[in-house]
């Protein structure tokens, strides 16, 4: 089954975007699920252009060469602020400033308003492109395509719960778009389950480095809260 956005209503108080596309002023609250695999890729072997969005003062953790590429779906549900579907990678990084962050280089959404949104407040790259997902009984299969052509897909199955209970993990970003630094700071509070997952990349697509590497694990976040994101510094 195809989605791209829920319905939408606009605030008086939204802001205009620069493309003329209206967004919500942050902190945004938004809930959904996750579905996420961590990836060891040398960092020789990134595409040109990744590590462009790690800012000045801040640097990619590495260890032995290796960096941690973490590749999420995520499907945002009626109830927050805005509804729509989501593919992104993500790496860490440190800075002296600001401590541990992650930065964001490659993200698709369904939602223009989220596209501009992310842009503007937080310099996260959003970009618009095609989703498919659907669901049979525990079984997640979702899809991401850009103009027809297959960029990743995911099959999961959510299990137990890793902990009791709600739990909260803390997810501030470093970003630098268009020459503008960006530090937020996110958090996800749901319930984390084990997670089944088979993913697909297209090698020739922009995730296409990601096909058969090692996985270091697999995590879900279900029934979740997602804030997103107080600003700590924009200049």
């Amino acid at each position: 089954m195809a989605r791209t956005e829920g319905a939408v209503r606009l605030d008086r108080d939204w802001h205009q975007g620069a493309d003329g596309v209206p967004y919500p002023p942050e902190p945004w609250y938004l809930g959904g699920d996750l579905l996420a695999s961590a990836f060891v890729v040398p960092v020789t072997e990134l595409p040109a252009g990744t590590l462009d969005v790690v800012p000045a003062g801040s640097r990619p953790l590495t260890i032995g060469g290796s960096i941690v590429v973490v590749a999420a779906f995520v499907h945002y549900t009626e109830g927050g602020v805005l509804q729509y579907e989501e593919l992104l990678t993500s790496f860490p990084v440190l800075s002296a400033r600001h401590g541990a962050r992650v930065s964001i280089p490659h993200i698709w959404v369904t939602s223009p308003h989220s596209r501009t949104g992310g842009r503007e407040l937080w310099g996260i790259p959003k970009h618009l492109a095609e989703f498919e997902r659907s669901v049979d009984g525990r079984t997640v299969r979702t899809a991401m395509r850009i103009d027809g052509a297959p960029v990743a897909s995911l099959t999961a199955r959510p299990g137990r719960r890793i902990l009791p209970g709600t739990r909260q993990v803390p997810l501030p970003t470093a970003q630098v778009l268009d020459g503008v630094r960006s530090f937020s700071t996110n958090r996800i509070v749901g319930h984390l389950r084990t997670l089944r997952a088979t993913w697909e990349f297209a090698p020739d697509g922009p995730l296409g480095y990601l096909a058969g590497r090692r996985r270091l694990g697999d995590l879900a976040a279900t029934e979740a809260a997602v804030l997103f994101g107080t600003k700590v510094s924009h200049d």
